[in-house]
């Protein structure tokens, strides 16, 4: 009698155990990622209370810009693409780039907000970052833009649209897209400059002074001098008296550096006072962009940003 009963109670422990593991075998199931595939992920998640919700880019074939990364190294970003037909450019003359830029909804976008007086802001810099352009391209009924870099030397270049369009889903938003082209002919690579914190142009003395880290917040103060003496007559040039354009060394990623200093007519300097945050370590070739006497001054250095 005391065999049968202690054989009952064994059976039903042992039911309840293999119960309870089937049960703890389909919560894992249930929990467990949809991909089991090798080289997927298919290890334990956060919770997605922890766990922040993130977009997947959209593209991801080889060659193509579709990476967006927030320093205008993609023809795409936040459902905005930029498009064109143009993978070759003639060197020298003034050759013309057309370009589309659409929308979320893939219609192109005609409505863009205008920004230190311009609706688009267009550049061209070379892989070793020479040759660069600031061109403000014209856009024609339907949205397709057209942009006339002039004096391009045979090599890879990379062309930045930087535009905030003006209604629909993306209204207010800052954007700067890119593509490549290939300029034919023998390219001779230009080693980039030391960094240094002057720069030489057109008889001025441009003077940076800052040293930013990668990533954060920093100001640069730029002085600008002629013959040891400070200038002070600068003139306005798109709503600022300087702007100023940096590209990273290796990957030609974007960063505009915004002007603090207030416009008061024409007596701009001798000391500018800009915004930067570059996002990545390294040397970053820095164009700066200031008018005098109603001519138009570019003068370059190398930074390095640690």
């Amino acid at each position: 009698m005391f065999t049968s009963s202690h054989s009952a109670a064994r059976r039903r422990a042992l039911g309840a155990a293999t119960a309870a593991a089937l049960a703890l075998t389909l919560v894992a199931c249930g929990s467990s990622s949809e991909s089991s595939m090798p080289g997927m992920d298919h290890g334990t998640k956060p919770s997605a209370s922890s766990t922040p919700r993130v977009t997947p880019s959209t593209g991801g074939m080889p060659g193509m810009d579709h990476m967006a990364d927030g320093s205008g190294l993609s023809d795409t970003e936040h459902g905005f693409r930029l498009t064109s037909r143009d993978m070759t450019l003639p060197a020298g003359g003034h050759a013309a780039y057309r370009f589309t830029v659409t929308g979320p909804d893939r219609k192109p976008v005609t409505d863009f907000a205008v920004d230190q007086t311009k609706r688009m802001h267009f550049y061209a810099i070379r892989a070793d970052l020479t040759g660069f352009q600031h061109i403000h391209p014209t856009m024609a009924e339907g949205g397709a833009w057209t942009a006339r870099p002039a004096s391009l030397a045979p090599g890879s270049w990379r062309l930045f649209a930087s535009f905030t369009p003006d209604s629909g889903a993306g209204r207010g938003r800052a954007l700067v897209l890119s593509r490549t082209v290939t300029v034919p002919g023998a390219a001779a690579r230009v080693p980039l400059p030391a960094a240094a914190s002057t720069a030489e142009t057109d008889g001025y003395t441009v003077a940076v002074k800052g040293k930013p880290m990668a990533g954060m917040a920093h100001p640069l103060i730029v002085t600008i001098t002629r013959n040891g003496k400070p200038v002070a007559g600068l003139q306005p040039y798109l709503d600022s008296y300087a702007h100023l354009t940096a590209f990273h060394e290796g990957d030609t990623a974007f960063a505009h550096l915004h002007p603090q200093t207030k416009v008061n007519g024409d007596h701009g300097g001798p000391e500018l006072s800009f915004h930067a945050e570059l996002p990545k370590s390294g040397n970053w070739r820095l164009f700066l962009q200031f008018r005098t006497g109603g001519k138009l001054h570019t003068a370059a250095l190398t930074l390095h940003v640690g």
